[in-house]
């Protein structure tokens, strides 16, 4: 079986029943018995329109479902005629599911779940696992995200900017049980780009690129987190990042600037510089700048101050650092930082070990922890 041919087709055959009537849990519920029979017939007997067949056998199986439950008997007359066989339609409707799946009625974890089932092809168990959750935990949000949108019709444009969050939650999930999400939601995007001429959804794909090209440099051999000056840039991936540049000069050039392109636009500054000590720092302020004009995000703002440490001095870093709120995420690890460039040792030390405590995950923990212990291994 190839795999990825099915991954590929499964959005575009739910669509098509979804346009012919059928409503979005009972038209999932059709393809995936569609893909339960593909598994077993197929590897014998391929047939020459994948498509084809799996529309055919996906509208088979929604009317036999039709039949038998009594409620919706109201809805058979204009479903029993089944369309004649022959190749689908070349018509590429997974943009519409996209924004079905970014449904504004749906929390963010049931988007993303819905999108990765819908469009991305994955099955509950393999989304469960990329999640460390029980699969049954994982069924019951994907039943729920697909009752909420049964009702929804494709009648009015979907939201770009509420597709993009999910893809952008999606990959900064990275990796985890058999499912590697980072390269997942990369897919995911090119495809959204490839259906839709829009530069945020290239500013997207962009800063994806640039991000994971640096994956294989973010961890030491033992599992530690390596800081980005730290990173050893021979291991950077230079296709993916020239690729990322390339797509983020386009999307530029048509100046509608957005924040997936701003954000991606700092991103390809780090990735330019050949060693940490050259990277455009001053550039990269004047992208923060951009950033916060657009979004009003206090992160975005948190991050800005370490730019302006680097760029105009530690000082300068805490001051900006001072007018924000000390309870956002990572405030603490940012001061530890700034007070260390700063020649504050001890109070770096007291603050690292402050931030370990209040790390989101093991791996930042015990890299906070590290520097802590660093700064007062110098006392011994």
């Amino acid at each position: 079986m190839d795999e990825a041919l099915i991954r590929s087709l499964t959005p575009g055959v739910l669509t098509v029943l979804v346009r012919r009537g059928a409503d979005f849990a009972a038209a999932e519920d059709a393809v995936q018995d569609a893909l339960v029979e593909a598994v077993r017939g197929w590897p014998d007997d391929p047939p020459r329109d994948p498509k084809g067949w799996l529309v055919t056998v996906a509208w088979r199986r929604f009317l036999d479902a039709t039949r038998a439950d009594t409620a919706r008997r109201r809805r058979e007359d204009r479903m029993e005629e089944e369309p004649a066989p022959g190749p689908a339609s070349d018509v590429d409707d997974t943009l519409q599911l996209y924004f079905l799946c970014a449904h504004p009625s749906l929390t963010p974890s049931s988007a993303v779940a819905l999108t990765l089932r819908a469009v991305g092809g994955l099955t509950t168990r393999q989304i469960a696992r990329a999640y460390l959750v029980p699969e049954a935990t994982m069924a019951q949000r994907i039943s729920r995200a697909k009752r909420t949108v049964s009702g929804v019709r494709f009648d009015r444009p979907g939201d770009v900017g509420t597709v993009l969050r999910v893809l952008y939650l999606v990959f900064n999930e990275g990796y985890s049980g058999d499912v590697d999400l980072a390269a997942e939601a990369i897919r995911l995007t090119r495809q959204l780009a490839s259906a839709v001429d829009h530069p945020e959804v290239a500013g997207l794909l962009a800063l994806m690129l640039l991000h994971h090209a640096r994956r294989a440099a973010r961890t030491a051999p033992d599992g530690s987190l390596v800081p980005l000056a730290e990173q050893d840039r021979g291991r950077w991936d230079t296709a993916s990042i020239a690729e990322g540049v390339r797509i983020l000069q386009a999307a530029l050039a048509r100046d509608r600037l957005g924040e997936f392109q701003a954000q991606a636009a700092i991103a390809a500054l780090h990735a330019d510089a050949p060693t940490a000590g050259e990277t455009d720092w001053v550039q990269i302020v004047e992208w923060y700048d951009e950033l916060a004009r657009l979004t009003d995000n206090p992160v975005v703002r948190l991050n800005r101050a370490v730019a302006v440490g680097e760029a105009d001095g530690p000082r300068a870093g805490l001051a900006a650092l001072a007018a924000l709120d000390d309870a956002l995420p990572r405030y603490t690890a940012v001061a530890a930082y700034l007070h260390e460039r700063d020649g504050d040792l001890d109070t770096a030390a007291r603050l690292y070990a402050e931030a370990a405590h209040k790390a989101p995950d093991l791996a930042e923990r015990d890299h906070l922890t590290r520097q802590a212990a660093r700064l007062n291994s110098r006392h011994r």
